[in-house]
């Protein structure tokens, strides 16, 4: 069986990335500003992170949405048409709405490609844990594994990657309805960073907060230690939304507690997903003995 893979731009994927991996597709997650609908990889090849974050700093609030139903039937039918079955690694379906539109478009493909298969791993979460499950589904698939292979590493696979992070402005959050007006205006005035994390139900829940920066590092940090499966043996991801002097500082606070022959992948967050938490938030994915 023929088989090729896709994942989306919610997952931190880049089009680099996905020649790397095996990635034949990237379904393209749209934001919009003033009124105009940006399509990441569609309406521009290389994201401008640093651009898109000082639009936000200087007051910009983006917003988002799901894409319709039509335009999934354009992404996976062409696939089908040629023969092929499709493996999508997607963001977390508890997150959005929007695969709701997606069963619609496929419900339609089944009665024209009765025989084509759409398998799909929800890696429940978003942006960087995403994006390290992506990566490890694409070296299985580069190393010839099957698609039935695939999805029994990722029954258990999944849940051992585990993401915790903190917000720097609540205030994108409450523009997103993740938080009440209140507690985006207690943390702005306060300084308090919420800290979050991707649960094993794929949602964002908080698990506390932080007052400053560097103690929000320290949290995050300590949960690597908590729950981190042999950190230091697998890949450690540290996503962040255009904090650089944060990433190094986060670098060099890992290297001292786990030793300098990390193996560490620093990820720009993509706009969609941006467009929720701000800029100059930052988390790390590893691997975990549990969520």
């Amino acid at each position: 069986m023929s088989y090729v893979l896709f994942t989306d731009s919610d997952c931190d994927m880049t089009p680099e990335l996905a020649e790397e991996y095996g990635y034949k597709t990237i379904i393209s997650m749209p934001y919009s500003i003033d009124g105009k609908t940006t399509y990441p990889y569609v309406d521009f090849k290389t994201f401008d992170v640093h651009g898109f974050y000082n639009q936000l700093r200087e007051g910009v609030l983006p917003n988002t949405s799901a894409i319709s139903a039509q335009q999934y039937y354009d992404y996976f039918e062409p696939e089908f048409a040629q023969g092929n079955d499709i493996l999508y690694v997607h963001f977390s379906a508890a997150m959005t709405m929007t695969f709701n539109n997606m069963a619609q478009a496929l419900q339609d493909l089944r009665k024209k490609y009765p025989e084509r298969k759409l398998y799909q791993i929800d890696t429940k979460g978003i942006t960087t844990i995403s994006l390290g499950i992506c990566l490890e589904v694409g070296k299985m698939y580069k190393d010839g594994k099957s698609v039935d292979e695939i999805l029994k590493w990722a029954e258990t696979g999944v849940d051992t990657f585990a993401m915790y992070f903190y917000a720097d402005d609540l205030k994108f959050f409450k523009h997103s309805g993740r938080v009440s007006g209140l507690t985006a205006t207690m943390g702005s005035i306060l300084g308090i960073r919420p800290l979050l994390y991707m649960s094993a139900d794929g949602k964002m829940d908080s698990y506390g907060t932080a007052r400053g920066r560097r103690r929000a590092i320290e949290a995050v940090v300590g949960k690597v230690l908590e729950l981190g499966d042999k950190p230091a043996e697998h890949r450690i991801l540290i996503g962040h939304t255009d904090a650089d002097e944060l990433v190094q500082e986060t670098v060099s606070y890992l290297k001292e507690k786990l030793g300098d022959n990390l193996d560490i992948m620093i990820v720009p967050v993509n706009p969609t997903a941006g467009s929720h938490c701000g800029p100059n938030a930052l988390g790390i994915c590893f691997r975990a003995i549990h969520r």
